[in-house]
């Protein structure tokens, strides 16, 4: 303290640091939060590497999901089907080098009681139309633009999978990437399951 009592800042300094200081803060947590979601919009997770989220076994919610053309699927529709649901966006990296694995996979199950879904989110539609094509994907795929099959599913990031059982069950979740080896022996173990 000077002498007289007097703080050695002005009150302008104090007011200053007091409002600076927290924007700083939460400039400094905005630019952690996009950085560590590898710049996705509003903070997305990109999933790189397959992981498993472990639960219970529980009912997948129904959804309705535009399809392009102006039809709809539900997860009523597909009853008594095996299903994985993808949740995917067409400038994530991961979801690019995954789609020729879930094409292939679709054209070698195709006629077995399975089918693929796929939930793009946080994007373009024309930027989605142009990836389906370029990917030569053949199953139901629909744009989900307020998220709200996303926040029903609990989706936090992409790309995120949901294998569902004949009964409608949410057999298992993952995040990341699959690789063939891995989605043929979960849709093989659903598929066997009575």
């Amino acid at each position: 303290m000077r002498s007289g009592g007097r703080l050695p800042f002005g009150r302008r300094t104090l007011i200053i640091l007091g409002v600076g200081i927290p924007v700083l803060a939460f400039l400094a947590v905005l630019a952690w939060a996009s950085f560590s979601s590898g710049g996705a919009p509003g903070g997305i997770a990109v999933n790189e590497s397959v992981a498993e989220v472990r639960q219970e076994r529980k009912a997948a919610p129904n959804f309705l999901l535009e399809l392009p053309g102006g039809e709809t699927l539900s997860i009523e529709d597909l009853g008594g089907k095996v299903v994985m649901l993808d949740f995917w966006a067409s400038w994530c990296q991961p979801c690019r080098d995954e789609a020729p694995v879930l094409a292939q996979a679709y054209r070698e199950y195709r006629g077995r009681d399975v089918e693929f879904v796929g939930v793009n989110l946080w994007d373009n539609p024309g930027d989605a139309e142009l990836f389906l094509q370029q990917q030569g994907h053949e199953y139901p795929n629909g744009i989900d633009a307020e998220g709200k099959i996303a926040i029903s599913y609990g989706v936090r990031g992409i790309p995120e999978k949901f294998f569902i059982t004949r009964d409608g069950l949410i057999a298992r979740k993952f995040t990341g990437p699959m690789n063939p080896d891995l989605l043929r022996q979960i849709l093989d173990a659903l598929l066997s399951e009575p």
